[in-house]
């Protein structure tokens, strides 16, 4: 499905105004990722991404990396704007986390595939997998990465659902590796909801 463009070039800030706005806006997006960050069990986290996390990301890097000329800042938001939900979907950055490096590898050896195994449910439906990992691949033979991008399309009946108050619970349901949130919190539901149009 196409992404719209809802973060355009000419809707990013330039460095300068970016610096007058960079505490305001951070302080916005600290608020927004708390209630958009989902732990499945101790050690999978998800981020829900949104407009304004992903137009954050693009300044952030735009910042960082002192871009300013026109293919450089094209090149970000090739990268970053696919995030950004389309009104019938979650977007999501999905991390696999281990403190141990020795058993965080034998762990992505052992979570092969867990990033499709990965749901989000609209009370009343059957959960919706993800499609992961669309702008490349992230598993070799030995392992899974790390870090995997989830995409959960929802049907026009699960929208509707979800916009009028239905509850939503997040899972991941592999072999090695199961968890579920059960209903998540008003506030986190309300947030996610919000994607939806």
């Amino acid at each position: 499905m196409e992404t719209a463009m809802t973060i355009t070039r000419d809707s990013l800030m330039t460095l300068e105004a970016y610096a007058k706005a960079r505490s305001a806006m951070r302080d916005e997006v600290m608020a927004q990722k708390k209630l958009r960050r989902i732990a499945l069990g101790e050690h999978i986290l998800l981020i829900f991404e949104n407009e304004l996390l992903i137009r954050y990301q693009i300044q952030e890097m735009l910042r960082v990396e002192k871009i300013f000329e026109e293919d450089g800042i094209q090149h970000e938001l090739e990268s970053y704007v696919p995030l950004v939900p389309t009104g019938s979907n979650f977007k999501v950055t999905m991390q696999i986390e281990y403190a141990d490096e020795p058993e965080r590898r034998r762990m992505l050896g052992l979570l092969k595939g867990v990033e499709d195994r990965v749901w989000v449910r609209v009370d009343g439906f059957d959960p919706v997998f993800a499609i992961a990992d669309e702008d490349l691949e992230r598993e070799n033979e030995e392992k899974t990465s790390a870090v995997h991008f989830l995409r959960f399309e929802l049907s026009p009946s699960m929208v509707a659902a979800a916009k009028g108050g239905a509850a939503l619970s997040v899972g991941v349901d592999h072999p090695e590796y199961t968890a579920n949130t059960g209903a998540l919190p008003e506030a986190v539901r309300a947030s996610l909801a919000a994607d939806l149009r």
